[in-house]
């Protein structure tokens, strides 16, 4: 039973909690908050006798939890995730793992500094029995290109529109479109068709500096795939992957409940199962299997994907002229 502690006390913390008590192998023993008010009414709701925190030093130390789930302001992710390895806990930090390509090695050494630890980044849909379907049809098949699509209007975003600054639509927290929503394009195209030759982003730069949506396009050597992201509009568009007349219609490729395989002339094929009724109780079960097993492999490979992913959101967005604070680093 791996010992649960957290950072950050929001919806999608709630999500995880929920998920891994459902596993059956977490216990939620620790709760970090900049104010206790916060902490005791999320442990009251989890875990009233988990340790609770204002100071993260404090919580670093503590021996009451050996794992942590970080979801606080995505700039604050990587530093961290650092200070949670060379704690000697192991890491699960929500999307995007990190902000810059200095973040990225910063946490590369870390982890090289602490090669007993584990360090995931949360990107669930990596480990949907739906996502993995695609994985299969794509490596078996020629495929001639692909669109996938993730616009979702913000809840935030009205806020922003009001003169407000919430995190997600500011640089100083490393917000915008591709580091909140396009993270999961990059996840899934990365994951199913590789790392690409080239990439280039056209984005919609907000008056703060940050995209508010654009489009990523990614040549590979025999197709192209071009990946669509927004927070400020609502899409209802599918997403797409073609192999010569065929294509496959998946209707979100973070959330996969449909996957259509439509051939000319003959009648379409429904290749989605059932999702789980917590979108993270997969993620959830995979990081404990790893960390408790002690299977550095899987580790290593999920780590591999991430610097992968992260290297090219990186490159794509600062070529794009969206500029963070840590980028100077």
């Amino acid at each position: 039973m791996l010992k649960l502690g957290i950072i950050g006390t929001n919806w999608i913390t709630a999500q995880f909690v929920d998920a891994a008590k459902e596993s059956g192998q977490y216990e939620l023993t620790a709760v970090y908050s900049r104010h206790v008010e916060t902490a005791q009414e999320f442990a009251g709701k989890e875990n009233p006798d988990a340790a609770l925190f204002t100071d993260l030093e404090k919580f670093f130390a503590s021996s009451a939890f050996d794992t942590v789930y970080i979801a606080s302001p995505n700039s604050l992710h990587a530093q961290q995730a650092i200070a949670a390895l060379t704690a000697g806990k192991n890491v699960i930090v929500e999307k995007p793992m990190v902000a810059s390509q200095s973040e990225l090695e910063a946490v590369t050494a870390a982890l090289k500094a602490h090669p007993k630890q584990f360090l995931f980044e949360a990107a669930r849909h990596l480990y949907e029995p739906n996502f993995q379907l695609v994985k299969q049809f794509v490596q078996k098949n020629d495929i001639s290109g692909a669109t996938l699509v993730y616009m979702k209007y913000s809840s935030k975003y009205d806020a922003y529109l009001a003169g407000k600054q919430p995190n997600v639509f500011t640089t100083k927290f490393a917000g915008g479109a591709l580091m909140d929503l396009g993270v999961y394009l990059v996840y899934a195209a990365l994951a199913w068709f590789g790392v690409p030759e080239k990439a280039s982003y056209a984005p919609a730069i907000l008056a703060s500096g940050v995209d508010g949506s654009g489009a990523l396009h990614l040549d590979y050597p025999d197709f192209s795939v071009n990946l669509i992201c927004g927070k400020t509009t609502q899409s209802h568009l599918p997403s797409e992957i073609y192999t010569g007349k065929d294509t496959l219609v998946i209707d979100a490729p973070e959330s996969i409940s449909s996957i259509e395989h439509i051939v000319p002339g003959a009648k379409s094929t429904q290749l989605a199962g059932k999702q789980d009724k917590n979108p993270m109780i997969r993620e959830a079960q995979f990081f404990a299997d790893a960390i408790q097993n002690a299977d550095y492999a899987a580790r290593d490979r999920q780590f591999a994907l991430a610097q992968q992913v992260h290297t090219l959101i990186t490159q794509v967005r600062t070529q794009a002229g969206i500029q963070f604070p840590n980028d100077a680093q």
